[in-house]
């Protein structure tokens, strides 16, 4: 079993490291874009061409089932991509987990992208998930660059600017943007409230790992034992894990299980 993973930057090792938990007999094929991102601020066609790109290199190592492990490129470049690669390779949008959230009652926010913040694609899942309860989009600039560069004084800084937008009363937060799973301590740490009770954290990265296996018939088996392979793409060229990606407590975990070669 081979599972391909994309994103802009690190974002993806969160949804990968749920994949090698689910299944540590899976080979993984992690591709990204260190010569596009951000894709943020790019325009929806040139976010769809570099999304193509990506997943061009992904797929040329055929993989069972390609994760786009991505907020920018799931609202931007999902039906383009279905479009080229189904049905022979199944693709997988990330979704932020506005419906889990939301079903827990209390103030949501979602913390997300400028671009992502107050869109159509989130306002509309906003309305169909969350309908009646007190939501709140937090735009966080900078943060996701911060994340992939793993600048911790930018890390802390946009975390310390989206908290100070975040309602006092909020009780979970979505982590609208993929990278934002990899400093959800951060992110928790700065919006608990004192007096507060503990604040819900919601990322995609389970459940994406989770649809990608049923979509490809395949049962999570925590204990399967395998030599598995860890094949990383930069903008199309095979490379190791970055010392950015070392930098996170699950770029660690996957190099471990299962070094690069």
């Amino acid at each position: 079993m081979k599972i391909a993973l994309m994103d802009s930057g690190i974002g993806l090792l969160p949804a990968a490291a749920a994949v090698r938990r689910l299944r540590p007999d899976a080979d993984l094929v992690l591709s990204w874009d260190p010569d596009g991102m951000p894709w943020g601020p790019r325009t929806p066609q040139d976010i769809t061409e570099r999304a193509l790109a990506v997943a061009e290199a992904a797929a040329a190592h055929e993989p069972d089932v390609l994760i786009v492990a991505c907020n920018t490129a799931s609202v931007h470049s999902l039906p383009e991509l279905r479009a080229r690669f189904e049905p022979d390779l199944p693709i997988i949008g990330t979704v932020p987990a506005i419906k889990p959230a939301a079903a827990g009652g209390g103030h949501v926010a979602i913390w997300a992208t400028p671009a992502t913040t107050g869109s159509t694609y989130q306002r509309n899942l906003i309305e169909r998930f969350a309908a009646g309860v007190a939501v709140t989009e937090v735009p966080c600039p900078g943060l996701a660059d911060a994340v992939h560069h793993a600048d911790q004084s930018a890390i802390d800084a946009a975390v310390a600017a989206a908290a100070a937008r975040t309602p006092e009363d909020v009780t979970t937060v979505v982590q609208g943007c993929t990278n934002y799973e990899l400093v959800g301590e951060r992110i928790r740490a700065a919006v608990q409230r004192p007096g507060r009770p503990p604040l819900m954290l919601h990322g995609s990265a389970g459940a994406v790992a989770a649809q990608a296996l049923r979509r490809i018939g395949a049962e999570p088996d925590p204990a399967a034992v395998a030599d598995t392979t860890l094949t990383v793409l930069l903008s199309g060229r095979e490379a190791t894990l970055p010392d950015t990606a070392l930098s996170y407590e699950e770029g660690r975990f996957l190099q471990a299980v299962s070094p690069v070669r």
